[in-house]
């Protein structure tokens, strides 16, 4: 009887890429040695021996972005275009010996959950239908289903509006002050008026002689706030007491008036930026939007369960909309979108900005988060999930991933503009004072022409009686 053993393993893919056994050697009863190593561990998965594997996504740019392939109109699968995503793929193909076959999802769903059942891109991966997907937010039931290997920081999501425009030139002469201000101003000056009237009534009552009607002392009033104040009316010492306290606050004020006119005409003020959540449901009638294929899956689930009061209002005006239309709607005013910061910021280089880099939208400064990172998503149980995830790592180290995924930002663009007909960007441009800026002024002038005219006329008519 023999007493050599022949031990073979597993190898995965070995037998052109498909599992099969492979002989590591014998092993002696008799002297109890081993003539062989079966320490390998998983070593032949850094050599998946030229086996396909089926990669399902979405388009999504500039992670992943792909075109229908014309002689499978009906078929899935498709040709990719450059985009970061694709770059990782060739690159690992090459370490690892595989061949990507890509495929669509041909909803461009990533996934809802339905009684612990996945739709779209991770329902494929639930049933085992593909090996793995580009990228793709997390969710807490995602996580129970399938591997996730961080591939890219969180792409922020924007808020893209028109630009802030010019204030209106015709509020320029009362813009120095807030309407609180006003306000406070038109009342202080009625009820400084009525006092200066009750004071003066009071000494006639006490002392007798003249007395100053309400309207000299309220046009008195409104002459020391224009710097020019008719005689003084006052014939007591409280009344010229109180008359010396409103030319000093006259003084204050008209100071604080002209230097802040001055300011306003020189640097012309424009509408207030929408970078927040905050901004857009303070904004009365204000609407806003997001697109079609993006409002699904994790996304949807960030708005629908967010236990912040403003995310919750945002969800429940949310409107669905493409891109294109949405930025079209948005010069109507009254419109924002929302989307990813690195997608927005091709759409509109690409088709809406001039060649002195001139767009008439704004894309917001304050970043908002939604996913913690992106990911790619790998069917539980995938023995190449270790070689990915280290191949991972280094291009990241390296500052591989992010370099690609700007350079490929940068040429999209570029090719877009080359290809397109881009309509001309009107820019807001700075204007010199002139009459549209000045012309309340003159309809104060001509306020008070009116009003001493009209005054001239009772003169005329009470002499006349």
């Amino acid at each position: 009887m023999s007493h050599d053993m022949l031990v073979y393993r597993k190898c995965l893919y070995c037998s052109r890429g498909d599992p099969s056994v492979q002989l590591t050697g014998h092993w002696n009863a008799k002297t109890f040695k081993t003539v062989f190593s079966i320490s390998k561990g998983r070593a032949d998965v850094w050599n998946l021996m030229g086996r396909t594997l089926r990669v399902v996504s979405a388009p999504y740019f500039p992670y992943m972005d792909y075109v229908r392939r014309p002689d499978l109109k009906i078929n899935s699968s498709v040709v990719a275009r450059d985009c970061s995503d694709w770059r990782i793929i060739k690159e690992f193909s090459k370490r690892l010996n595989f061949s990507p076959d890509l495929h669509a999802e041909p909803d461009r769903n990533f996934g809802d959950e339905r009684g612990g059942q996945f739709t779209g891109i991770i329902g494929q991966l639930q049933r085992e239908e593909t090996d793995f997907s580009t990228v793709i937010g997390t969710t807490p039931g995602r996580l129970k289903v399938i591997n996730f290997l961080r591939t890219y920081p969180p792409d922020v999501f924007v808020i893209t509006s028109l630009k802030p425009a010019l204030l209106p030139s015709h509020l320029a002469l009362v813009r120095p002050f807030s309407g609180e201000v006003w306000l406070s101003l038109l009342v202080g000056m009625v009820a400084w008026g009525l006092t200066v009237w009750v004071l003066q009534r009071a000494w006639e009552w006490a002392a007798g002689g003249r007395v100053a009607e309400f309207s000299t002392t309220l046009l008195y009033g409104w002459g020391a706030l224009l710097e020019r104040p008719p005689p003084d009316p006052s014939v007591s010492a409280s009344g010229q007491m109180l008359m010396g306290w409103w030319l000093v606050f006259s003084l204050i004020i008209s100071t604080g008036f002209k230097s802040s006119l001055i300011a306003h005409l020189t640097v012309q003020g424009k509408s207030s930026t929408l970078d927040t959540y905050q901004d857009l449901v303070n904004h009365e009638n204000w609407r806003w939007c997001i697109e079609p294929w993006f409002y699904t899956g994790a996304v949807l689930e960030y708005f629908a369960k967010h236990t912040d009061s403003v995310v919750n209002e945002i969800y429940r005006g949310m409107e669905v909309m493409v891109a294109d239309t949405a930025l079209q709607e948005m010069k109507h005013g009254g419109f924002s979108l929302i989307a990813t910061k690195n997608y927005i910021k091709v759409v509109v280089g690409s088709r809406y900005t001039d060649s002195k880099g001139n767009t008439p939208y704004y894309i917001s400064n304050n970043d908002i988060s939604v996913f913690p990172a992106f990911m790619w998503a790998i069917r539980k149980g995938a023995p190449f999930f270790s070689p990915f995830q280290t191949l991972m790592r280094r291009l990241e180290d390296a500052g591989i991933i992010e370099y690609w995924t700007e350079e490929v930002i940068d040429q999209r663009v570029k090719e877009n503009r080359q290809s397109a007909d881009l309509a001309p960007v009107v820019e807001s441009r700075e204007q010199p004072l002139g009459l549209n800026h000045l012309q309340g002024a003159f309809y104060l002038l001509i306020l008070g022409s009116t009003l001493a005219t009209l005054t001239l006329l009772a003169e005329i008519l009470a002499h006349i009686h």
